[in-house]
C-alpha cells in the first residue's frame, strides 16, 4: 500500500494497460483509499482522473489481489480517504496542495 502524500499525487491524465503498470489498482465499493472522480477536462486534483490512450500522466493496471491502492468511483468529492481536519496527514496534504 502507498502513503496517502503519494496518493494526492495521483491525478491527471491516466491510462488502463494490461502489462507494466505505474500502479496496480483495484475498485471496491468502500472503505477506498482514493474516490475517483471521472472527467472529461481539468483533472487537476487529487482523485480527478481523465482517460487517455497516449501520453498519460500515470499507467494503471486493474487487479483483483495485492493492488498498491483501492478505489471508488464517485461523482462529486474526489480525493483521499482519511484526509480530513483530524487526520495528522491533512497539514501534510493541505501544504503539497496549495497552488
Amino acid at each position: 500500500m502507498i502513503d496517502q502524500a503519494e496518493l494526492a499525487r495521483i491525478y491527471g491524465k491516466i491510462q488502463v494497460v494490461t502489462s507494466f503498470p505505474d500502479y496496480k489498482v483495484k475498485v471496491v465499493e468502500s472503505f477506498a483509499d482514493l474516490h475517483v472522480q471521472l472527467v472529461t477536462s481539468f483533472p487537476d486534483r487529487p482523485g480527478r482522473w481523465q482517460y487517455v490512450t497516449s501520453f498519460p500522466d500515470f499507467k494503471i493496471q486493474w487487479v483483483e489481489s495485492f493492488p498498491d491502492f483501492t478505489v471508488k468511483f464517485v461523482t462529486s468529492f474526489p480525493g483521499v480517504r482519511g484526509a480530513g481536519r483530524g487526520d495528522p496527514g491533512w497539514a501534510l496534504l493541505r501544504w503539497m496542495m496549495r497552488g
